[in-house]
C-alpha cells in the first residue's frame, strides 16, 4: 500500500508539471504573438521570374543577424547582395551613399582578387579615413557624425577594449577592406569640386546584365539594427534584383558618368547637375515594363519632364487607390496631383517617417487639410505658410506614421498605384532629391512585383497612427494665436529669391541650393552641407544649424535673422 500510494503521488506531482508546462507555454506562446518585433510567419509570394523583391521586414522570413545575436523576422538584405555578388564574373560596379557592411566589402574584395573588376563610388560626407582620425578630430565632429563614429567605432572593436587594431580594422573597417583588396573607389569631389548636393544612389551592377537596386544604404542602421540598440531592427527598406541586360546597361552609363576615368586620373567625373540631362527609358523586363530616369534636373527643366514630373505622371494614371510609404514627402506639386486624384474618387493612405510627417514642409498636413507655419517667424512677427502651400478641401484620415521600435525610420521611398504600377529608387520626393541629389528611380509595371511592396504596406500600416495628433493641433492653434490669427502663404521662387528681401527668411528645410547660396557667407560646399545635414535631421533650431560643418559663431550671428526651419 505505502509503494502504491507513493507511486500515486509521483504521478500527481508529474501531472501538475505537465499542466503547469503546459500554462507556461501557453502565456510564453501568446506574448511572442503579440511581442511588436515577432509575428506569425506568413507565407512567400510569387516572385516576377526576373525582377525579385526583397525586404528586411519581410513578414515570409527569418534570419539570424551577422553582427548581433538575434534570430529575426526579415529578409538578409546583406546576404542578398553577397549571394549575388559571389556569382560575378566579370564585372562589379557600387554606387552607395555610405559603405558601412564589412562582410559586404569581403565579397567585393574576394572577387577583385578573383579577377572580376570591381569599382566604387561613394558620398565624400562618409569617405572620411576616421582610422587615422585623432582624439582631436573627433571631439571636433558634429553631433551627427560623432554618433556615426561611435556605431563605427563600435563595429570595428571586436574585442572591446577601446583600440583598433590592423587587424580588427582589416576585418571590420569597409576602407580598409577594400584598400587592401585594391579595389578603386572614388567619392563626388572626383570631379575636382567639393562635392555634389548629395550622391543619394543605392545600387550595384554585375556583369552588364543585373541590377541590385535598393532603398538602404549599405549599414547596419538601414539592413540589420544599431549594435548599442538591441531594439532596433533596421530602417524599413526594401531590395530589388532586376535581371535585365538593358536595365543594367543604364545604370552603367549612369555609372561611368560619376566615374570618368577612375581615381588618380583627370577630374572629369560628373555629379549632380553636372550630369547630362537624359529622359525617362522605358524597358520591357520579359513580361514587365520598367522605366528607368536618374536625377537630378537642372533648374531650366519644367518640372513635368524631371523625376518628380514622372512620379507625378504615373500617380495620374491611378483610378481606384494609391497607397505611399515615405521617408518624406515635401513636393508641392505631387500632393496638388494627389488631391486631384482624391477628388475623382481615387483611395489614398499615405504613411510618412515619424522624423518628417509634422514638418512645415510636409505634404501629409496638406493631406490633412491643415497648415503649419513655423514658431520662430511668428516670434518675429513674420508668419509664412510655405509657397504654394496648399491643404486639401476634403482631408484625409488615412495620412499618419508607423509606429517602428525606438532608432528605427521608415525609409522607404516607394508608391503603389492601382495594385499594379510600383514607384520606387533612391529617390525621395522632394525638392533636394528632384534639383540636386544624384538619384535613381524606377516605375516598374506588374501585378506580381506590387504585391510585394502591398503586404509590405499593409504590415506598416497594420501598426500606426493615423490622423492628426493632438500635439501638433495644439501647436497650429499656437501659432495662429501668435500671428494674430493670420498667417500669409509665401511668394512662389521667381527670379528674386526670398532672400533678396530683407524681411524674407530662407527655410533650412525647404530651399534649394541656389537659395541657400543668397544667405551671406554660404557658397556651394556650405549649401550641400546643409541639405546634407537636413536629410539625415530637419532642422528644429540655430543649434542645430551651428553643428554642421563651416557653420562658426559669427557666421551664425549673420545667419540668425535670415533663415528659418
Amino acid at each position: 500500500m505505502f509503494w502504491e500510494k507513493l507511486q500515486w503521488r509521483r504521478h500527481g506531482v508529474y501531472l501538475l508539471l505537465f499542466l503547469l508546462g503546459l500554462l507556461i507555454a501557453a502565456v510564453v506562446f501568446t506574448q511572442l504573438r503579440s511581442h511588436p518585433l515577432i509575428r506569425p510567419t506568413l507565407a512567400p509570394l510569387p516572385q516576377h521570374p526576373q525582377i525579385a523583391v526583397h525586404m528586411n521586414h519581410s513578414q515570409a522570413h527569418r534570419y539570424s543577424e551577422p553582427y548581433r545575436p538575434y534570430t529575426r523576422e526579415g529578409e538578409d538584405l546583406e546576404a542578398i547582395m553577397i549571394e549575388q555578388i559571389a556569382k560575378a564574373q566579370q564585372t562589379v560596379d557600387v554606387a552607395v551613399q555610405e559603405f558601412r557592411l564589412p562582410n559586404l566589402a569581403k565579397a567585393l574584395a574576394a572577387r577583385q582578387r578573383a579577377g572580376v573588376r570591381v569599382r566604387v563610388v561613394m558620398e565624400n560626407t562618409y569617405t572620411a579615413p576616421w582610422a587615422n582620425y585623432t582624439a582631436a578630430q573627433v571631439r571636433a565632429m558634429d553631433p551627427r557624425m560623432r554618433e556615426r563614429y561611435d556605431d563605427w567605432k563600435a563595429l570595428v572593436d571586436t574585442n572591446g577594449d577601446g583600440q583598433l587594431s590592423a587587424a580588427e580594422l582589416s576585418d571590420r573597417d569597409v576602407q580598409t577592406i577594400l584598400n587592401e583588396a585594391k579595389i578603386p573607389w572614388i567619392d563626388d569631389t572626383a570631379d575636382g569640386s567639393k562635392g555634389s548636393l548629395l550622391m543619394h544612389h543605392k545600387f550595384i551592377v554585375i556583369d552588364n546584365r543585373q541590377v541590385i537596386a535598393t532603398t538602404a544604404n549599405f549599414t547596419l542602421s538601414d539592413i540589420h539594427g544599431d549594435l548599442g540598440r538591441p531594439d532596433t531592427r533596421g530602417n524599413a527598406n526594401s531590395l530589388l534584383v532586376i535581371d535585365s541586360p538593358a536595365v543594367a546597361r543604364l545604370f552603367t552609363e549612369e555609372f561611368n558618368i560619376m566615374w570618368g576615368d577612375g581615381p588618380g586620373g583627370q577630374p572629369n567625373s560628373r555629379f549632380g547637375v553636372k550630369k547630362p540631362v537624359r529622359p525617362p527609358q522605358r524597358v520591357a523586363v520579359g513580361d514587365a515594363m520598367v522605366t528607368v530616369r536618374f536625377s537630378p534636373s537642372p533648374a531650366s527643366l519644367p518640372w513635368p519632364d524631371t523625376t518628380n514630373g514622372l512620379i507625378g505622371q504615373t500617380l495620374r494614371r491611378s483610378r481606384q487607390k494609391v497607397d505611399l510609404a515615405l521617408f518624406v514627402f515635401s513636393d508641392q506639386a505631387l500632393s496638388d496631383v494627389l488631391e486631384e486624384r482624391h477628388n475623382q474618387g481615387v483611395n489614398i493612405r499615405a504613411l510618412i517617417d515619424s522624423g518628417f510627417i509634422y514638418r512645415d514642409f510636409s505634404e501629409a498636413l496638406d493631406m490633412m487639410g491643415v497648415a503649419m507655419a513655423n514658431t520662430a517667424q511668428a516670434r518675429q512677427g513674420n508668419c509664412y505658410y510655405e509657397a504654394g502651400n496648399r491643404p486639401w478641401q476634403k482631408p484625409l484620415q488615412t495620412v499618419g506614421t508607423p509606429l517602428l521600435p525606438q532608432g528605427d525610420k521608415l525609409h522607404h521611398k516607394y508608391g503603389i498605384v492601382d495594385d499594379r504600377i510600383v514607384i520606387v529608387g533612391s529617390h525621395n520626393w522632394s525638392e533636394a532629391a528632384n534639383r540636386g541629389n544624384d538619384e535613381f528611380l524606377l516605375v516598374i509595371e506588374h501585378p506580381t512585383v506590387a504585391a510585394h511592396y502591398e503586404r509590405e504596406f499593409e504590415r506598416l500600416y497594420s501598426n500606426s497612427r493615423l490622423g492628426l495628433p493632438q500635439h501638433v493641433r495644439d501647436r497650429i492653434q499656437q501659432q495662429l494665436s501668435a500671428c494674430g490669427g493670420k498667417i500669409a502663404t509665401r511668394p512662389a521662387p521667381s527670379s528674386r529669391t526670398p532672400a533678396d528681401t530683407p524681411t524674407a527668411r530662407v527655410n533650412l528645410n525647404t530651399a534649394t541650393a541656389a537659395e541657400l547660396q543668397t544667405l551671406p557667407g554660404v557658397g556651394p560646399k556650405l549649401a550641400a552641407e546643409i541639405i546634407r545635414a537636413r536629410e539625415q535631421k530637419p532642422f528644429q533650431s540655430l543649434a542645430d544649424l551651428d553643428a554642421v560643418p563651416g557653420v562658426g559663431p559669427k557666421l551664425l550671428e549673420r545667419l540668425r535673422d535670415r533663415v528659418t526651419w
